[in-house]
């Protein structure tokens, strides 16, 4: 296997580290099991000292805090190159909220439960909630009205809680835009992100203009995400570096300078799409360990966006962390 893209940024990465924050993980999916300690160490040695865990599906919010609980206990291991000593973690937080994607499979108990769990376990914020059309069964009136529906209460019960949202948005900017607007959610006084960013240039400054960040994930390493590349650029040209946070939406949006390919493969093509919202039967259960996104990949979205903004790198890692604070409600001290 072979790393492909990587002759770019892997040459000016230095061994610099930053304080970083993973604003949007799905570190506690199954594909982590087997290694989820010495990958949250790993992510810790690159900086990492926040990550955020990201519901999707009722079923599984009581995985998001065993995988909190998980990862509090100190831990040794044992690895070739590596000391038995014990393991120093990012600080891990949690996010509750039901997934445009899979809302089939929500009910309105669902809902219930979740209001309750705000009370009993409050959450960093409500995530991910929004809108999507990515396929033709998402069109259906039937079937967008109960994501509006979803979309507008879980908004209801950020505004109650007064607690940042953390949104999914794709194929559906303009339904997604007209609700905000017409919601009492104001993002310059709660905070939030637009996780995973996929719209172009209007929709980018529209969020941005509403008061939430725009998430940048690996895909922006991708120097043919022309569209997306633009659309931040045009974003920052008008908000300044203000207005956007970085994720690794990990195990999804790999950087393509991670991404392997067998070398007797010829006319391959590499894809960063996520595969959390592909599949509403499976979502990642054949993602191989070799192809999943890790936390410790931050650091690569990072010095990509520097490279695209212009913007030293030092400067930028700090002005992030400063976002992602905003973004989330939170005064955590930037320090490694």
């Amino acid at each position: 296997m072979m790393a492909i893209g990587a002759s770019g940024i892997n040459s000016k990465v230095r061994a610099d580290t930053f304080p970083l924050i993973d604003t949007h993980t799905h570190f506690d999916a199954p594909v982590f099991d087997e290694d989820r300690d010495e990958q949250a160490q790993f992510a810790y040695d690159k900086g990492v000292r926040h990550l955020v865990l990201v519901g999707y599906l009722y079923r599984h919010f009581s995985r998001l805090y065993e995988t909190q609980q998980q990862l509090k206990v100190p831990y040794q291991f044992d690895k070739k190159n590596h000391l038995n000593q014990e393991s120093v973690f990012p600080k891990v937080h949690i996010a509750l909220g039901l997934h445009p994607f899979y809302i089939e499979q929500h009910t309105d108990a669902h809902l219930e439960e979740m209001a309750q769990m705000l009370n009993a376990k409050r959450p960093l914020a409500i995530g991910e909630i929004g809108l999507d059309t990515f396929t033709n069964v998402m069109k259906q009136p039937d079937i967008f009205a109960k994501q509006q529906r979803f979309f507008s209460t879980q908004l209801d019960m950020a505004v109650a809680h007064q607690l940042p949202v953390m949104l999914h948005i794709r194929k559906a900017h303009a339904e997604a835009l007209a609700l905000l607007k017409a919601h009492d959610y104001d993002a310059h006084k709660l905070g939030g992100i637009a996780h995973s960013f996929s719209g172009g240039v209007q929709e980018a400054t529209a969020f941005a203009k509403l008061g939430f960040k725009l998430g940048v994930t690996g895909q922006i390493t991708n120097p043919n995400a022309k569209k997306l590349r633009l659309a931040i650029q045009a974003a920052v040209d008008s908000y300044g570096i203000d207005c956007l946070v970085i994720e690794t939406d990990c195990p999804d949006m790999m950087p393509i300078l991670c991404q392997t390919v067998d070398s007797d493969l010829e006319g391959a093509s590499y894809s960063s799409a996520s595969v959390l919202a592909q599949d509403k039967e499976n979502e990642w259960g054949d993602t191989l360990i070799h192809n999943r996104n890790i936390p410790e990949n931050l650091f690569y979205v990072l010095y990509s966006l520097s490279e695209l903004l212009n913007v030293p790198v030092a400067i930028l890692a700090q002005q992030l962390w400063l976002n992602s604070c905003n973004a989330l409600q939170t005064k955590w001290s930037y320090t490694l």
